[in-house]
């Protein structure tokens, strides 16, 4: 299982505040489903930071994202080891797979997948 991005998740009612924020360090808006905005850059398009009012698919909001090249075996990985599943495996409609998995520290991991 190989890791392709790192992405912290800045839960936040100032939406567009922070986008204008974030374009001010050269972010540019690549998604936008409403409740989430992912901003990246465009010389380095894996460097991203999403705003996030409230995860609308899932009980809790993560705290960051970390795509996977196998969300079933890093899923598998964090079950078997004991680790709290915040979130179960799932499809989502945006085109990811994905779970939650709470951190030694509280943390909450979004772990993903693009399908």
């Amino acid at each position: 299982m190989a890791v392709r991005r790192v992405m912290p998740v800045i839960q936040s009612e100032a939406v567009q505040e922070s986008r204008e924020f974030y374009g001010l360090l050269g972010f540019e808006e690549v998604m936008n489903l409403g409740w989430i905005t992912t901003l990246a850059s465009p010389s380095t398009p894996a460097a991203q930071v999403s705003i996030m009012s409230s995860d609308k698919a899932a009980p809790v909001t993560p705290d960051m994202s970390v795509e996977v090249d196998d969300v079933d075996a890093a899923y598998a990985l964090m079950r078997d080891s004991g680790a709290e599943i915040v979130h179960p495996l799932r499809d989502e409609e945006w085109g990811v797979r994905r779970f939650f998995v709470r951190d030694p520290n509280g943390r909450v991991v979004n772990v993903l997948s693009h399908r």
